[in-house]
C-alpha cells in the first residue's frame, strides 16, 4: 500500500484532506512527520472556528522546531482530536489516520480541485 493514501488530497505544505460528503478531515503528511522528527505537542483551533484555506490552523511542536499548520480547504472546525493533546507523538505513528488533527465542514468544496493528488503529492516530494 502506498504511504499516501488515493482518497486523500494533498498541499504542497504537506497536509492532507479527506472528505466525506460535507465532512472533511485533515492532517500532515507522513512527509511532514518525518521531516518533524519526534513530535511533543500540537496547537489546535477551537470548535467552531472559521479556517480559510491557505491560513494557517495551528502548529506543531517537535525537538527540532515549530511548525505551522496550513488548512488545505476553507470549512467550520466541528471537532478537534482531543487525543493528541495528550499524546502528540501519535502524528508520528500514525500520520493519515488516527492522528488527524481537526475534522471541518467544508464551506468551499471546489478548493478541493485546487489540491493534489496521491500520485501528484509523491511526484512533488521525490517519493
Amino acid at each position: 500500500m502506498s504511504a499516501y493514501p488515493e482518497n486523500y488530497r494533498y498541499t504542497k505544505e504537506h497536509e492532507w484532506v479527506r472528505v466525506d460528503g460535507d465532512s472533511g478531515w485533515i492532517g500532515i503528511t507522513d512527509h511532514a512527520q518525518q521531516e518533524l522528527g519526534d513530535i511533543v505537542y500540537v496547537d489546535l483551533p477551537k470548535v467552531g472556528a472559521k479556517l480559510e484555506q491557505g491560513k494557517t490552523l495551528g502548529s506543531v511542536e517537535s525537538v527540532k522546531a515549530v511548525s505551522d499548520i496550513y488548512a488545505p480547504v476553507s470549512g467550520e472546525v466541528v471537532e478537534v482530536n482531543e487525543a493528541l493533546q495528550t499524546a502528540p507523538e501519535k502524528l508520528n505513528q500514525d500520520p493519515h489516520g488516527e492522528a488527524w488533527l481537526v475534522r471541518i465542514r467544508l464551506t468551499a468544496p471546489d478548493e478541493l480541485n485546487q489540491l493534489l493528488s496521491a500520485a501528484d503529492y509523491q511526484n512533488y516530494i521525490g517519493a
